[in-house]
Order: C-alpha cells, then sequence, then structure tokens
C-alpha cells in the first residue's frame, strides 16, 4: 500500500524571521525583525544607537533626522552592515547601552563586526545619509552638519571611500540598505507625521549643547 510522501525538507525548516528571532540577544544589535511588503523581503529595523551586520539581502531600514546612517560593503566578501548615531561622540558618562548612540563608538562597533565575519578594510566602501536639520532655529549647535563632518573625516581616516551620500539639508530621510549586494536605497520624507524623530533631533540637539564642568573645561555628552 502506498504510504503519502513526507513534508518537503523545505516546509519544515524555520523561516529567516524565525531564525533570526531564535538567536541571543546581543547589546547594540537590531533586533526588530518583520516582513516589509513594499520590498516583499524580510527586514530589520535600526533604532537610534542600533548595528547590523548580515551577508544576505535581508532588508536592513532605518529613518534618520539629524542622525546618521553609515552604510558600509565590503565588495570582495559582499557582507555589508548599517549603524544609526545621534552625536559625533560622547564624554564617556553614558552607560554602554547609550555609547552605539555616539559616532565614535557606532563606526568601530560596525567595523569591528564585518571583520570579524570576513570582511576587510582595504575592501569596505561607505554610503552615507542623514544629518538632516529637521528642526528650524537651530544654526548655532546643528547637530546633522556636526555628524555629517565626522563620519566623512572619520571614513577618510580609516581609508573606507565613500562612494553615495544623501547628506544635510532640511529632510528626514528613511534609508534602506541590502547587505549583500551593497545596495543602498533613501527616501526623503515630508516633515509631517515625523514626530518621533522631532523628538529624537531635539535630544540630541540638548546633549549637544556645551556644558562647563566643576574642573572649568567643557565636555560633549
Amino acid at each position: 500500500m502506498l504510504q503519502p510522501a513526507p513534508p518537503a525538507a523545505a516546509s519544515l525548516a524555520p523561516s529567516r524571521l524565525a531564525r533570526l528571532r531564535a538567536l541571543p540577544r546581543r547589546e547594540g544589535v537590531a533586533s526588530f525583525y518583520y516582513y516589509d511588503a513594499h520590498f516583499r523581503n524580510d527586514a530589520v529595523k535600526i533604532l537610534p544607537g542600533e548595528y547590523f551586520v548580515h551577508d544576505e539581502d535581508l532588508l536592513v531600514m532605518t529613518t534618520l533626522g539629524s542622525c546618521i546612517a553609515a552604510c558600509l560593503w565590503d565588495r570582495q566578501t559582499r557582507i555589508g552592515g548599517m549603524n544609526h548615531f545621534m552625536l559625533p561622540e560622547g564624554a564617556g558618562k553614558d552607560s554602554s547601552t547609550d555609547s552605539g548612540r555616539y559616532g565614535s563608538y557606532a563606526m568601530e562597533l560596525l567595523i569591528n563586526e564585518m571583520l570579524k565575519r570576513g570582511a576587510s578594510r582595504m575592501s569596505m566602501e561607505a554610503k552615507v545619509f542623514g544629518g538632516g536639520q529637521v528642526i528650524g532655529g537651530m544654526n548655532t549647535i546643528n547637530v546633522g552638519e556636526r555628524n555629517t563632518s565626522f563620519v566623512l573625516d572619520y571614513l577618510k581616516t580609516e581609508r573606507i571611500p565613500v562612494v553615495s551620500r544623501d547628506v544635510l539639508d532640511i529632510y528626514p530621510r528613511k534609508v534602506c540598505f541590502l547587505p549583500a549586494s551593497g545596495k543602498a536605497m533613501v527616501k526623503r520624507l515630508a516633515s509631517a507625521n515625523t514626530d518621533a524623530l522631532l523628538t529624537q533631533d531635539r535630544d540630541a540637539a540638548r546633549k549637544a549643547i556645551p556644558a562647563a564642568t566643576g574642573g572649568g573645561s567643557v565636555d560633549l555628552f
């Protein structure tokens, strides 16, 4: 008597999203996984202070105001990653959970994770997004301009060429990155319905205002 065929092996395997969600949580690594109906692809959303590195074309997405997202891609190993930071540097007074919010540490986290996965600085290239002045009347402490100058200088020092950028101006942005192919997409958003970004930028601007310490020096924190 013929027996029914067993289910195909593929149907028994967990989906990519299920596999990603089952991974151990690591400090600073983005973990908000979802299915993006517009791009018809599995996706991960990066929040301020987070980063993500992968070797498949999972959609990596974030939204930016004055913050910066650096997308790095190794053209040899086809490994890519993105971060999202709020300020160039901190004074070291924040907890480790906040350190990825500062560009100096966020860039280190992203590069080191790519190197761990086999990437090489010699074959990395960068695409940079964000740094918009989305809050009017804040020219004297333009966080977006400072963030942009920082990341471009950092990448120049590290000899990682910037092959594409969409920075500064007054627009919030939505950025999508495919880490295996290195393709990046950016959409400039209307200023309406960006309350969360404005709150985020006001917080960054508040932290960027110099504060005198007891020793008379000025720190950014």
